[in-house]
């Protein structure tokens, strides 16, 4: 009778172990599924910011090229403005003076 109880509870622990490591290859395959998941969103989320960096730095330079190549119309307009203005304060105060 003894025999048969150290056999049923080996056999207990055998199976307790065996159920055990089951339970744990469960919960490390689950780990690496989800690690797995993870690294594939960052990879796509990687991939977005690097595309939209790519069109940052195009629409930069595209810019940097406008800017330079463009003509400043502005800086004939305002030195002419200038004279025309300064010329007529001179007048002004020549006016006054006589």
């Amino acid at each position: 009778m003894e025999k048969l109880n150290d056999r049923i509870s080996a056999f207990r622990q055998d199976t307790g172990d065996r159920i055990g490591e089951i339970i744990n290859g469960i919960k490390l395959k689950t780990l690496l599924d989800k690690s797995e998941d993870e690294a594939k969103t960052r990879r796509v989320v990687i991939a977005v910011f690097a595309i939209l960096g790519i069109i940052a730095a195009i629409a930069a330079i595209s810019y940097a090229v406008y800017r330079f190549v463009t003509p400043d119309y502005l800086e004939d307009y305002e030195d002419d403005f200038d004279d025309d203005f300064l010329d007529s304060i001179d007048e002004k105060a020549e006016a006054e003076e006589a």
